[in-house]
């Protein structure tokens, strides 16, 4: 990933410190078995393409789940998967879900996904009981750098911490959110919710 400018360094830091989105990561290995599983799979020989309904793929704990799904073949060491129709994944902890979806294979393991379309959302259990929730236009997930990448309109909250902006990028391995670019005219902007306020006075005694 490309170095920040200072000001985008100013702005992970004190996100990483409101915000610590946590990512327990449990990442599929090249060793581990997948098993595909399809209501129907047919084989279009003028695209040279797989055709199947209602996929389901697991391997460990990553899952890829689409009501249709077309792929380049069945080699998982070199395949790209387009998807649409209630498409979620499950990848390194995190769970990712909308409309469509390109996922691609590589060396029997997800190597990168790109999630679009209708109702893109991403959601994750952190470490501390909360909750984290984001969307966005289109959210890419890239296995080689460990990131997730929300842009177009995105959001991130962990229910009391709201971060926005047109880019979001979220370091798994550092656990660190990274926004705004000031060369390209990028803000972020960032709520914060205080805790409810408790009643400390005390009474004078009867």
């Amino acid at each position: 990933m490309a170095a920040l400018r200072p000001n985008a360094l100013l702005i992970s830091g004190y996100l990483a410190c409101i915000a610590p989105f946590a990512w327990a990561q449990s990442p599929a290995t090249q060793s581990a078995e997948i098993v595909l599983d399809a209501a129907s799979s047919e084989m279009d020989y003028r695209t040279n393409t797989l055709l199947f309904q209602d996929l389901l793929i697991t391997q460990g704990s990553t899952r890829v789940k689409a009501e249709r799904a077309r792929s380049t073949g069945l080699d998982f060491a070199a395949s790209s998967w387009t998807l649409s129709g209630g498409v979620r994944l499950e990848l390194d902890g995190g769970v990712m879900s909308s409309s469509e979806a390109t996922v691609i294979f590589r060396d029997n393991r997800v190597l990168s996904a790109t999630i679009r379309g209708e109702n893109t959302e991403f959601e994750q259990q952190l470490r501390n009981g909360k909750r984290a929730s984001g969307k966005a236009r289109e959210i890419l997930y890239d296995s080689a750098s460990a990131t997730v990448i929300l842009q177009g309109d995105a959001l991130l909250s962990d229910g009391r911490n709201d971060i926005r902006g047109d880019k979001l990028v979220y370091d798994l391995a550092a656990e660190r959110v990274s926004a705004g670019n000031t060369a390209a005219g990028d803000r972020v902007r960032i709520t914060i919710r205080p805790p409810a306020e408790t009643n400390t006075s005390v009474r004078p005694p009867r």
